[in-house]
């Protein structure tokens, strides 16, 4: 079997354009390895990660335990689909259950998938335990959400990049501001068909927007007051990212309906998976929803090892700690260039600049080419905000060579 060796960023580049289908806009690096914080490209430059393929590789690039996991299963049994149970799947749910404190625990593949998962489960339940009429069960959502890219969950995306073109989408979803506890209220009290209000904690790749103080938990007391479902999305902010466990635990919430992904897996292979209690879990019935993929002992094994080094390494605590040296960093970089940084915002180390574009064009876009250039990666969202997400197993010292890097770029812009 041949294949194609690549010697150059440049060939690498032409030809994924050539034969790739034109999806994405990456930034105009090619890299081949990754270890820790770093990642290298083809001509051996290296380069700090400040992205962390969108919070997936929470616990570094190819961490050995993780690998070593994946390895061991690997060599003895990768998939039996879910026809047969497999000795690895139990023993997940278990770990994952009881971490989080749920009664259940359903694993998936890709993030999206798990907000599918979480939709049916959420109708399901609305159906069964709260009498809604068939057909009628309505999820509430909110602008400048960001759940995937199935043609389901476009069909409440306020992205015209998400939705142009893809129609005709999926009715069942009523969109009310972010971070609108009022907004909330009155879409719960004029329907009593909603069955679920689907919602990230911090709002990610609209830029890393940081509801106010106590949202999520007032949120979650209308919902129970009106008998509907708190869905918590936390896809990207979960597994530590945010300086705590689940970006939810800042409000001492536990969502009904908890989901999980990226970081599940350390990055090394797609893993996501929803948790609830019984009264919920169990309406879903055999031959109703699955994957064939979903919970393959490969998946079970990695999940496990990802969840032992975020404990193991005390990630949450780096998180918390680090996060709060780069805000301050960040705060210092705008009070100087204010006609640059126009805010700083997060929680943990999931943290956003806005930058104001300069009079000559250039853009956050240029920000990241030049920190590229300087050694770090980044990627801008919405145009002028740059989203910053290192790995958690980055060290002060690291951070602070990082924080140099963008103040650096900044300076000059």
């Amino acid at each position: 079997m041949s294949t194609l060796s690549i010697t150059s960023s440049q060939q690498a580049i032409e030809t994924e354009e050539k034969y790739g289908a034109h999806n994405y806009h990456p930034l105009p690096v090619v890299l081949n390895k990754g270890e820790g914080v770093y990642l290298w490209d083809v001509e051996g430059k290296r380069y700090y990660d400040f992205l962390s393929a969108y919070s997936a590789v929470n616990q570094g690039h190819c961490h050995p335990h993780i690998i070593n996991a994946l390895i061991e299963q690997a060599q003895q049994l990768t998939l039996t689909s879910r026809a047969f149970y497999n000795d690895k799947l139990g023993i997940a749910e278990k770990y994952i259950c009881e971490l989080f404190g749920y009664d259940k625990a359903l694993y998936m593949n890709s993030g999206a998938e798990a907000v599918e998962t979480a939709i049916k489960l959420a109708r399901k339940w609305g159906y069964l335990k709260k009498g809604i009429a068939s057909h009628n069960a309505e999820i509430i959502v909110v602008e400048r959400n960001f759940h995937g890219r199935t043609t389901g969950i476009i069909s409440f995306s306020t992205d015209p990049d998400s939705t142009k073109g893809f129609g005709p989408y999926m009715p069942g979803f009523k969109v009310i501001p972010y971070n609108d506890l009022d907004a909330l209220e009155t879409a719960l009290k004029d329907n009593p068909n909603v069955c679920g209000f689907l919602v990230e904690p911090i709002q990610g790749e609209a830029g890393v927007v940081v509801p106010q103080e106590g949202y999520l938990a007032k949120a979650h007391a209308l919902c129970k007051e009106y008998n509907v479902l708190l869905m918590a999305d936390e896809i990207q902010t979960g597994i530590a990212r945010t300086g705590k466990l689940l970006a939810s635990y800042y409000d001492d919430v536990k969502a009904d309906i908890l989901i999980l992904g990226k970081a599940l897996s350390g990055g090394v292979l797609p893993v996501s998976c929803v948790l609830a209690d019984d009264d919920i879990m169990l309406c879903i019935q055999p031959g109703e929803h699955g994957s064939t993929f979903g919970g393959n002992p490969m998946a079970a094994a990695v999940a496990i090892a990802a969840l032992e080094v975020i404990k193991e390494e005390n990630l949450v605590e780096n998180a918390y700690r680090l996060g709060e040296v780069f805000r301050d960093r960040m705060n210092q970089l705008m009070a100087k260039r204010p006609e640059v940084v126009t805010l700083v915002r997060g929680r943990g180390l999931l943290n956003a600049i806005v930058i104001k574009p300069a009079v000559d064009g250039r853009t956050a876009w240029d920000v990241c080419v030049e920190l590229k250039e300087n050694g770090l990666l980044a990627k801008p969202t919405h145009g002028d905000i740059i989203r910053f997400a290192p790995p958690l197993v980055m060290t002060e010292e690291q951070l602070h060579e990082c924080c140099d890097i963008i103040e650096r770029v900044i300076m000059n812009f």
